[in-house]
């Protein structure tokens, strides 16, 4: 079997998925994508594509090794979510091919279900409280938002105040009755995040999501120590080799590399076994759409320090499309009382609606995350 094309397609909401076919018949779907760079990615793919055009698919470890190391530059944002997309079709090929999914090519599973959380609020979160109240009708009771608006490298006490208000007002709401994590989204520096930890206390969110920048990764276990809330970060570190440095300086309790991201699954479950060695959990970083979830979920289903899965059903982000509408076995990807099910499919377990892929792509627009500013004009991180 051999590699014949690799073809893009750029769809709303922000996704880009890849399509690779063999002349045996078997294609395989990745989403190697950079949210707001999927075009600057997508010539990363092409490029990348001279290593794999006319070979056997099925030598993933081979082919893997020889776009990261193959040139002479490797990394960084823009090359690993281009491989980290491959590598999704591959293994997607890889698993139609042998009639089993991802995760039993991996050893077989080692839980029977897998703990979801749903988004509530936006950028700037808002309306979390009835958010809550409509999913925990539906059985959903674990979520996350972000923590905070824009905030200052030296803050205001409003500002403070502001975000510890709207995580009190969570558990005078609901109590224990809900679980939610709280995602800081890099927007806090490192002597903000010392206060709004402290503040955050006594209200035990699940976890901190980036409590500062990853450039200030250094600050992770100096934060540990100071609070019993666990620390989570990743999505925005490319290889296990940047997740080696951060693990063996401790602080962080959850790891969040993202598939399209961070190598793809041949690389994600070499990090989810580097956690494990350091007493770390492993919950996916996945916003984006059905092909990242689905790699997600086949890591999930194998790796035993998985614990939380993301996905972006009903994410503010979701305009003109959501996580399901190119997926004809959406049954597959409901959320039952909050766990997904083991996937059963060959490959990474996803039946793609091409139709409805090719024609959304040919109306795609360009997404771009936006850009906030402090009230003196500077600029603010988003």
């Amino acid at each position: 079997m051999k590699i014949t094309r690799m073809q893009c397609y750029h769809v709303a909401p922000r996704w880009m998925f890849l399509k690779i076919e063999t002349d045996a018949g078997i294609t395989g779907w990745g989403e190697p994508v950079l949210e707001g760079r999927a075009h600057t990615v997508e010539t990363a793919v092409h490029e990348l594509s001279e290593y794999l055009i006319g070979k056997d698919p099925g030598q993933i470890n081979d082919l893997w090794q020889t776009m990261y190391r193959g040139g002479f530059y490797r990394g960084g944002p823009i090359l690993m979510s281009a491989l980290s997309g491959i590598d999704q079709a591959l293994w997607d090929i890889k698993g139609k091919w042998l009639g089993a999914p991802v995760a039993t090519l991996l050893g077989g599973q080692v839980r029977e279900r897998m703990r979801s959380y749903r988004w509530v609020g936006g950028d700037r979160p808002s309306e979390v409280i009835a958010g809550m109240q409509t999913l925990l009708a539906q059985g959903i009771d674990y979520f996350k938002l972000n923590g905070c608006d824009q905030m200052a490298m030296i803050a205001s006490s409003r500002a403070i105040d502001d975000a510890v208000a709207r995580v009190a007002e969570i558990r005078e709401t609901f109590g224990h009755t809900v679980e939610f994590g709280l995602d800081f989204h890099g927007r806090v520096s490192m002597p903000m995040a010392k206060v709004l930890i402290h503040e955050l206390e006594p209200y035990r969110p699940l976890f901190i999501e980036e409590p500062v920048l990853p450039e200030q990764a250094n600050a992770y276990a100096r934060l540990a120590a100071q609070t019993h809330i666990p620390l989570a970060a990743g999505e925005r570190l490319f290889s296990r080799f940047d997740f080696k440095s951060v693990l063996e300086a401790g602080g962080l309790a959850i790891i969040q590399p993202d598939l399209s991201h961070a190598g793809g699954i041949s690389e994600c479950f070499k990090i989810a076994a580097m956690a494990e060695a350091y007493d770390v959990a492993f919950a996916p970083h996945c916003p984006l759409g059905p092909i990242a979830l689905a790699a997600c979920l086949q890591i999930d289903f194998c790796c035993w320090n998985a614990t939380l899965q993301e996905h972006s059903m009903g994410m503010h982000y979701n305009q003109q499309a959501d996580l399901l509408d190119y997926v004809h076995n959406k049954a597959d990807f409901m959320v039952e009382q909050g766990f997904f099910k083991a996937p059963h499919l060959p490959g990474l377990g996803v039946q793609i609606d091409e139709d409805m892929v090719l024609a959304r792509s040919q109306q795609s627009q360009p997404w771009r995350n936006p850009l906030w500013r402090h009230e003196d004009g500077s600029l603010a991180e988003w």
